[in-house]
């Protein structure tokens, strides 16, 4: 298996040189590249073509939103997976970050091993943020969009009845497992039918699946914790 490639994106030399520490002693993980702004950001991850992209929100020039949001939208770079990293706890810079396209928000306070462990988690399609945090953010943010925008869009007319039960429980923040296991299939199958709706909604990941999911109608914002399996929202 291919290491996964990652693009350290800092405006401090030694906080890129902590991030490259910390992911080069990993086996399967290789830093391809580094950038001290957004502008950079954008033109190495074209170069590059990252799996990952370690961006930090506020720097000098284009700041990491912006740059995401290119990052995200760029045609070659329909893979690549951003991890938005900032020192402050704001429910705004999360809004900012689901909205330019953000696979996943951390602090840069997080330990080591649960960076590595980040890399490899959005890496691999899977969702990062804790799943109750994860609904309350993006509840909010779809509730703020609703209410500018009350129209939503019609789900694909491919999606089985089998799929959009896989889609309610994707937003209500389970992991393939937790679905396989409430829906008594194996994990391969689960993983099959999470690709197979991603393919459908032409999604980059998990997250914007989640965001789909409000935005349709299919799932709405308070209501998540009546579906089978999921706990009460706190």
């Amino acid at each position: 298996m291919e290491p996964i490639r990652v693009l350290v994106v800092d405006d401090h030399s030694l906080v890129r040189a902590g991030f490259r520490s910390i992911l080069s002693g990993e086996d399967d993980i290789d830093v391809v590249g580094e950038a001290k702004d957004g502008a950079e950001a954008v033109a190495a991850a074209a170069r590059e073509l990252p799996d990952v992209v370690l961006m930090d929100i506020r720097m000098p020039g284009m700041d990491g939103l912006e740059a995401t949001r290119l990052i995200t939208a760029h045609p070659r770079l329909q893979g690549t997976k951003v991890i938005v990293l900032t020192t402050f706890d704001l429910d705004e810079y999360v809004f900012g970050a689901i909205k330019a396209g953000a696979s996943a928000f951390l602090l840069k306070g997080v330990e080591p091993p649960a960076l590595i462990d980040a890399v490899r988690t959005v890496a691999d399609g899977e969702a990062l943020l804790e799943p109750s945090a994860t609904r309350r953010l993006i509840e909010a943010y779809v509730g703020g969009q609703q209410a500018a925008s009350p129209a939503g869009f019609p789900l694909p007319s491919s999606l089985t009845a089998r799929e959009v039960e896989i889609l309610r429980l994707i937003a209500a923040g389970l992991t393939n497992t937790e679905i396989a296991e409430r829906l008594f299939i194996s994990p391969l199958t689960c993983k099959s039918h999470v690709s197979r709706i991603l393919m459908k909604f032409d999604a980059r990941d998990r997250t914007q699946l989640v965001v789909l999911a409000y935005e349709s109608g299919l799932i709405v914002p308070g209501q998540t914790s009546g579906l089978p399996g999921v706990p009460p929202q706190k």
